[in-house]
């Protein structure tokens, strides 16, 4: 076989979990950045609330791309589910381009029918306020976050 069909995110999915995400982060009194990438970790949304550090842009970048490369949530964990010192974690960084993996909590990937189309993330809230706002924006697309493997 030499072509397969593909799904795709669309820039209003795109939209509806920028929306969810940072409605929640201002009813929770937060200003957060939120950034949302395709299969490829090619932008398609990145934005930063008012009030926003400005770093919190390249932190939620980098969490949407490692998801989306790596098809499973942002965490402290190796690709093998293995707990990852510090020192280890710096040099995964490192090795895969610090703007392309993190071991920090608040990206996704987006996953329809078993494939992944793309990722969120989400910086600038604590660690599990950004996780949380990131798997619900995910959730409010009717898209999952994880691969089954029946």
């Amino acid at each position: 076989m030499y072509f397969a069909d593909a799904k795709r995110l669309t820039l209003a999915g795109a939209r509806k979990m920028m929306d969810t995400a940072t409605a929640k982060a201002e009813k929770a009194g937060v200003a957060i950045a939120v950034a949302i990438v395709d299969a490829g970790g090619q932008p398609i949304l990145i934005q930063r609330m008012d009030g926003g550090r400005f770093h919190t842009v390249n932190s939620s970048t980098t969490k949407a791309i490692c998801a989306a490369s790596n098809k499973r949530p942002t965490t402290s964990k190796g690709a093998m589910a293995q707990s990852l010192d510090t020192a280890h974690a710096i040099g995964l960084a490192l090795a895969a381009g610090p703007e392309r993996w993190t071991a920090m909590e608040g990206g996704y990937p987006i996953i329809l029918d078993g494939e992944c189309v793309g990722g969120i993330g989400v910086s600038g809230a604590t660690w599990d306020l950004d996780d949380q706002l990131a798997r619900e924006a995910v959730e409010a697309i009717g898209a999952g976050w994880k691969i089954d493997k029946a």
